[in-house]
């Protein structure tokens, strides 16, 4: 059955990511899965230069998800290059690379640096993340500045540039406009929405920063209508992210409109998860002889 969707010039085998921060770069996972069966993964977050991340505690377990404050701690583009991309070089999946900077001169630099690898299937540029202090949060808010960043990266690449928005705006729609405009090949949303979590015995805040994201199943209604939204709102692919932790919740976000979906909270709970989404997607269609087409915004009103 036909479960191919496309993503501007980059055709996924089936609409099956994983996303940024929940699958490493990929080769951490092979014990457990076979990298072939899905569409793609997104990179963890890289920037130009070595991170070292947020102190700790940076991660705590909430009611149907998990805060976490990692801080996009990541070799850096250099040993990305040298080091991680060699051990998914022979894999039959896209390589989208997750990359984030502090500043427009930083996305160009990283773009430009980057481009030399044939092997990197597309970009996503987090505009949206909100465990560090610079940077991603404030970029993420204004629809003038998406834009800008946006086209600044359209400039680098022909290759397929996706815009990750943040949840944490007045309006999802126009940020996501703002990159459409610009000439982002699709959107992915929900990042994760700011929260926090004390210790009532010590009346502390129990992560090192006090805020980081909250993930998980808790926000995928949240995700869902953002992602809704967002569909009617633009003309180009929109990835949808947030609580996804089962097949079912991989068919909702499809049914109102995702040309893809990112799992990523939930590749913790089942380091096989998205590979058993894959299946179970060839399956359904099978038994109801019907195309991915044909699924995808089937949403009745």
């Amino acid at each position: 059955m036909k479960t191919a969707v496309n993503i501007g010039s980059l055709q996924l085998k089936n609409p099956i990511l994983t996303a940024s921060g929940t699958f490493g770069n990929g080769h951490e996972f092979i014990d457990y899965m076979n990298l072939n069966s899905i569409g793609g993964f997104c990179s963890k977050g890289l920037s130009m230069e070595p991170r070292g991340g947020n102190p700790e505690p940076r991660i705590v377990e909430t009611a149907s998800g998990m805060l976490n404050s990692i801080g996009l701690e990541n070799g850096g583009a250099k040993a990305f290059l040298n080091e991680v991309l060699p051990q998914v070089s022979d894999y039959d999946t896209a390589v989208i690379v997750n990359i984030y900077a502090h500043s427009m001169a930083e996305f160009v630099e990283l773009v430009r640096y980057l481009e030399q690898s044939d092997r990197i299937d597309g970009y996503e540029m987090n505009l949206s993340c909100p465990n560090v202090a610079e940077g991603g949060a404030a970029f993420g808010s204004d629809a003038a500045v998406v834009a800008k960043l946006t086209q600044a990266a359209r400039n680098e690449t022909k290759k397929p540039l996706i815009i990750k928005l943040s949840p944490n705006v007045t309006d999802v729609r126009e940020m996501a406009k703002a990159a459409q405009g610009a000439g982002a090949d699709a959107v992915s949303l929900i990042n994760t929405l700011i929260g926090t979590a004390i210790d009532r015995e010590k009346r502390r805040f129990i992560l090192a920063r006090k805020v980081g994201g909250l993930s998980g199943p808790a926000i995928k209604p949240v995700a869902l209508k953002m992602v809704w939204d967002t569909v009617q709102a633009v003309d180009i692919p929109v990835i949808g992210i947030g609580g996804i932790v089962s097949f079912e919740d991989v068919l909702d976000f499809l049914i109102v409109g995702a040309t893809a979906v990112q799992i990523g909270s939930g590749n913790f709970i089942n380091p096989a998860l998205a590979q058993e989404c894959a299946h179970s997607l060839e399956t359904y269609l099978e038994e109801r002889n019907e195309t991915i087409d044909q699924l995808i915004g089937s949403i009745r009103s």
